[in-house]
């Protein structure tokens, strides 16, 4: 597997955001999928990265992300519980074909080294009670409960949120 670095807007970044975000229909049942408003520019470096993994026949077969978040600087900031050098992982995901390879695991490494490199203090991300594989992935890799949930679900019941020191 090649995992190179995109841009958000790439058409295969198009193509398995639709997918994860069917994915996410399907296991949540809103049709939206997830409604986090993303933003290309987002990703960018040094204040994001995102990346994308090709199989042996160079089809895209996971995708991952972490993007800059800070601290909301009006209290009614939606996205408010951020602390300043946050690395939030967004739309990491593996089409059902590729998964159980590990490559999860070598997207979300990639992304904390960048995010440690770049300068942010602690990954942070979103998740839900029917991504079981997604919760166990990121507690094996050291990722724990957050004491606060963020981010645009985090009055939701079946939100989880998670984080990780990286300095």
């Amino acid at each position: 597997m090649q995992i190179v670095p995109a841009h958000f807007d790439h058409p295969d970044a198009r193509k398995l955001n639709d997918l994860v975000l069917q994915e996410y229909a399907l296991r949540y049942g809103d049709p939206e999928g997830d409604a986090t408003p993303l933003d290309p520019m987002m990703f960018k470096p040094p204040r994001g990265l995102y990346l994308l993994a090709y199989d042996e026949e160079q089809r895209p077969v996971a995708t991952g992300a972490w993007r800059s978040m800070d601290a909301a600087r009006e209290p009614d900031e939606k996205d408010a519980n951020y602390a300043d050098g946050d690395a939030e992982i967004k739309r990491m995901f593996v089409v059902p074909e590729a998964r159980g390879q590990g490559l999860a695991r070598r997207i979300l490494t990639l992304l904390e080294r960048d995010a440690r490199e770049a300068g942010r203090i602690r990954m942070v991300l979103e998740t839900g009670v029917e991504q079981p594989e997604a919760i166990a992935l990121y507690t094996s890799a050291g990722y724990e409960p957050a004491p606060e949930k963020f981010g645009l679900y985090r009055f939701h019941e079946e939100s989880r949120c998670f984080v990780k020191p990286i300095r």
